[in-house]
Parts: C-alpha cells; structure tokens; sequence
C-alpha cells in the first residue's frame, strides 16, 4: 500500500486490547462470573465488559484508525484523536469495572462510578465516531466495504447511548419511568447492538477489504454484497429501535428481536457465500495462517447462529444463550480477530520499517516477519480450548469451562509473544534485519509517516 499514512497509535490500541483479553481469560479461569454468578450479576457484567469494551472494542478502533483510510483511499481525519480516544476508553473502562465491583460487593468505596464511566465512555467512543465519521463523510460515495463500518458506527453510538443509560439509573442519577424500563429490559437489544451491530458489521466491512488484500481475491462489490448490507442494517433498525419501541410501549421486546433475526440471518448467510466466493477466486493458492484461521472463526460464527436457532427453537435453558454468546465473542469476533492481527502487525511492521528504503535496499518479505509453524500451534490451542468451553457452558460444566479458559489464556499468550517477535523483527534473518536507512519499530508506536 505506497503512500499509506501508519496510525501512530494503533499498536498501543492492540497492546491494551490483549491486556484486557488476557485479563479476562484469567478471571474465567479463576471461577470469577458466569457460570457460577447469573448472567447479568455484577461479576458476570465485569467479564462481559471487559472482553467487550477492553478486548474487542479497543481492537476495532486500533483497526478502523489504519484501515477506514486504506477502504476510502482517504486520510484520517485526524491523527491527533486517537490517543484522547485510547486514554477516556481505558479510563471509562477503568471505572465501568470499579462501579460493577462496587455493585457486587468487592468494592465499598462511595464513589459514583458508574456515572463518571459512562460519560467517559461517551467521550471517547464519541471521539471515535467523529473521527471515523468525518473520515467516511469526506470519501462519499463510499465502497462497500466502508458502508458496513459506516452502519457499524451507528451500532457502536446506539450500544454506548444505552450503555449510559444503564450506568445513570444503575448509579442512582437517573430514574425516569421509561429509562427504568429500558434498563430492567434493555440488556439484550444493548447486546444485539454492541456484538451485532458495532463489531460484527465493522467486522464483515473490514474482513471483505483484508481478505481480498491479503488472498489476492476479487473485491467486493457484488448485488450480494449489497443485500448483505441492506440485511445487517434492516435487522440493527429492528433491533434497536424496534425494540426500544416495544419497551416504551409496552409491547413484546422478543417480538422484535425475532424480527430483527431474519434480515439478520440473511446478511450473515450473503455474507458467508461472498466469503466462500474470495476464497475460491482468489489467486494466491497458497493460503497463509491468518486466512485459514479466519475459516475456524467463520465457522465458529455459523455455529452460534445455528446454536441460537436451536435455543429459541427448542426453548433450551440460560446456558445455551451464554454458549452462543460466548461463540460469538470469543470464536467468531475473537477468533477473527487474533488470525487478523497476526498478520496485521506483520504487515504494518514491514511497512513502517522497510517502506521506506523499497526499492533502495533489498528487504524482507512480509511473511518472513512471521514464522508461521510457530505460531499454529497457539492458534489451534485457542480454538480448541474455546469450542470445548462452549460445550462446557452448554452443559453447565463449570470445572471443564475454567479449565478451558485456562488453556485459551495460555494460547493468548503464545500468539501475543509471536505478534511481539514480528514487531522486534526477531525471525528475519540477521543479513536483511535492518538495512541501510531502514529502523527498528517501537512496540508501541507507529512512525507516523507514509510508508
């Protein structure tokens, strides 16, 4: 990508992300939430939280920051707001967690949290909307790719308008009738909003630009594309507005939810077949790990619709919702997540360091940064550890669930040591490491600069 201007911060965004994944493989592992608390009990609310807010969301801002630009062929609007975004998201975080412990007992300190997090959260979420909006605004008229992110945006403000709204009632500060209402029986619209709408349509508009870029597959653009598109955002209107609707008027909030799961289960299944498309179009045959781990995390995604299909049909118990939950966030965002970043870091690494002696020195490949035999094993540790804690949770097997998580920590750790020995350059060969002109990255930061 010639003339691609690197984000300075997103590396700091994938650094904090993993803390925060790591943090909450740990507490599973120690028995901390669900399932030995409830599914919305504060411990629980910490774990969700944590892997939602801290993990996942930190993730697809340190992505959409170097990546909106490369799907619009436009700058960012502004490289300043990054770090104020990272520093109220972490903060917010911070205090989201000390307020749900405060709930939960472990806290006693008489401090409004939970109020203070919010508006934090706001702030920092608003930045990045601003910020990634006015990116998208200043390209009309959008790719494909880019309108996905665009509506994923609207998911995130929708999930953090609700998430404010929880903390002020949770907090004491706010107590209107229909805001009380919206609290008691919103949860799972602000879930459908923030796995749904947020991550996981950010998720197929970046997938779609990353797979084709990576496999030299076909970008794109395809009337199926665009059914997928108008599904995900019919099936994010029903949802959230639909079901806010029926709160505030006393109607059947599942009504609308099962609603919105039909254009739902439609822009997943265009979704699938435009992936199936890449994989088979593409031109280089050889697939590396990061594309055919991403297949275990689409796989993964499937399953949790089906798994879904199958607890409202069968009207199974709490633990299959927490099981397809839990596929979601750890199989297919998570999955989809670590598999792109390993090649992620790689690439930004080699463009940062070596873009700019190209063609003035010789230089490494992208792939000699990874060694990927290395790396698999962690990779296929991860995912079999969370598809055998997705049966745990199914089965209430709560032992088997820490052991689990234990294993997916483990498996964590083993993938963020390789992404730190590709931003140290520790596997190119020592001839070719740094050569004239050329300077080793900094862990966490990004020059600046165009590659």
């Amino acid at each position: 990508m010639p003339g691609v201007t690197l984000s300075r911060w997103t590396m700091s965004y994938f650094a904090a992300a993993l803390a925060a994944l790591l943090g909450a493989e740990l507490l599973m592992a120690a028995g901390f939430g669900y399932p030995r608390a409830g599914l919305q009990d504060p411990d629980t609310l910490v774990l969700v939280h944590l892997a939602a807010i801290g993990w996942l969301s930190l993730l697809m801002c340190g992505a959409l920051f170097q990546f909106v630009p490369v799907l619009v062929a436009k700058p960012l609007y502004s490289n300043t707001l990054p770090l104020p975004t990272l520093i109220a998201l972490v903060g917010g975080l911070a205090l989201l967690l000390a307020g749900f412990l405060r709930l939960g007992g472990h806290l006693t300190i008489n401090v409004p949290f939970l109020p203070v997090a919010g508006g934090l959260l706001v702030i920092g979420f608003g930045l990045a909307i601003w910020n990634l909006g006015r990116t998208l605004w200043q390209a009309r008229p959008l790719p494909l790719p880019a309108r996905f992110v665009l509506v994923g945006l609207f998911g995130l403000a929708a999930t953090v308008l609700l998430g404010l709204v929880f903390a002020l009632v949770l907090g004491g500060t706010l107590s209107l009738a229909h805001f009380t209402e919206v609290t008691a029986l919103g949860v799972p619209i602000h879930a459908v909003a923030g796995l749904g709408g947020w991550l996981t349509l950010c998720a197929m508009g970046v997938s779609y630009r990353l797979l084709a870029m990576f496999m030299l597959a076909p970008e794109p653009g395809t009337t199926r594309t665009r059914i997928a598109l108008h599904c995900g955002t019919a099936a994010l209107a029903l949802a959230v507005l639909g079901g806010l609707a029926a709160i505030c008027l006393d109607f059947s909030r599942n009504l609308a939810l099962a609603l919105a799961g039909v254009p739902a289960l439609g822009a997943l299944g265009f979704y699938g077949a435009d992936i199936a498309h890449m994989y088979r179009a593409r031109k280089r045959r050889r697939i590396e790990l990061n594309s055919r781990m991403a297949i275990l995390a689409l796989a993964s995604l499937a399953a949790s619709v089906l798994l879904t299909l199958a607890a409202i049909g069968l009207g199974l118990p709490d633990s299959a919702v927490a099981a397809s939950v839990f596929l979601v966030a750890f199989g297919w965002l998570s999955g989809l997540g670590l598999a792109k970043l390993y090649k992620i870091v790689a690439f930004l690494t080699w463009l940062e360091c070596y873009g700019p002696v190209l063609g003035k020195a010789p230089t490494p490949r992208v792939q000699d940064l990874v060694t990927e035999d290395r790396a698999r094993q962690w990779f296929w540790l991860y995912f079999a550890a969370m598809w055998c804690g997705t049966l745990a949770l199914l089965f209430d097997a709560g032992l088997i669930f820490r052991v689990t998580a234990a294993a997916m920590a483990l498996a964590t750790i083993g993938i963020a040591a390789q992404l730190v020995r590709s931003r140290r350059l520790v596997n190119v060969k020592s001839e070719m490491r740094l050569p004239a002109g050329a300077s080793r990255p900094r862990l966490l930061l990004c020059t600046s600069s165009r590659a």
